[in-house]
């Protein structure tokens, strides 16, 4: 079975211990990984993964486009990698970055709001969610006990406002808060990746949102680096869950936000 991971993090090589180091600090947790693309790449292929999806987060507005600059060239050097562009909500020229994008190839904008420490439903980042509405899809990291920022709540309150706006909800919707983001998203159309769930919540609970969200909802990823793809891989195999939903949820959901096919 065809393998995409829709959640991953890689840092230029000079800074990827520290920045990784940061990650896990954020979390309170330890990993083994480093965040490089050829970590990613070695650690992919022992467990079956072909595409990877990296995810950049910006913490300081004037890094914006040297970020993007990197990912873009991190797409080009590796077949196997799909990006998505940083944003913040500081951003300057926001539309002059998302064009930037767009023509760079990549695939869609991140959000976190936790580490950026804004909202989600901030209204200083409605002309950028208006903007991007039918041009690229939005994956915004969504739930943190200690914070509100990410709480879905707010994410439907953008989902209302925004109908066009493609969004992918990271951890089951509400890491932390997987019942409130059921509530918050379950009637909506946005997708939800299962990244860092495993580590968390039993696998029949992760079964059981699964089923409520529907399997043509949900990507695979597994957040590297802080943890190791195979063993994310091997507990989704595991899961109660027809072959079908396995390959919706481990390529083809992936391939209908980032190619557009069905």
């Amino acid at each position: 079975m065809d393998i995409i991971d829709f959640h991953t993090h890689v840092y230029p090589e000079k800074i990827a211990q520290k920045a990784t180091d940061s990650t896990c600090g954020f979390y309170q947790l330890e990993t083994e990984l480093t965040g490089t693309s050829a970590t990613l790449l070695e650690e992919g292929k022992k467990a079956g993964v072909s595409k990877f999806v990296l995810l950049p987060v910006v913490v300081k507005a004037e890094q914006t486009h040297s970020i993007n600059e990197f990912i873009v060239e991190e797409v080009r050097e590796h077949s196997e990698f799909y990006g998505f562009g940083a944003m913040h909500i500081l951003t300057e020229n926001p539309v002059e970055e998302i064009e930037f994008i767009r023509k760079s190839g990549l695939k869609g904008i991140k959000f976190h709001p936790d580490i950026q420490g804004f909202a989600i439903d901030d209204p200083r980042l409605f002309p950028i969610y208006d903007y991007l509405q039918g041009r690229l899809p939005v994956l915004v990291h969504c739930g943190d006990p200690r914070y509100d920022y990410s709480h879905p709540r707010r994410l439907r309150i953008v989902l209302d406002k925004f109908p066009r706006l493609q969004v992918i909800a990271a951890h089951l919707g509400g890491w932390s808060v997987f019942d409130d983001a059921l509530k918050y998203l379950v009637d909506t159309d946005c997708f939800v990746d299962m990244s860092s769930c495993f580590n968390v919540i039993p696998p029949e609970s992760i079964e059981r949102y699964i089923k409520a969200y529907g399997a043509e909802r949900v990507v695979f990823g597994t957040d590297f680096p802080l943890w190791k793809p195979k063993e994310i891989v091997d507990d989704f195999m595991k899961l109660n869950l027809t072959a079908e939903e396995k390959e919706k949820i481990a390529f083809k959901n992936a391939l209908r936000i980032l190619e557009g096919t069905e």
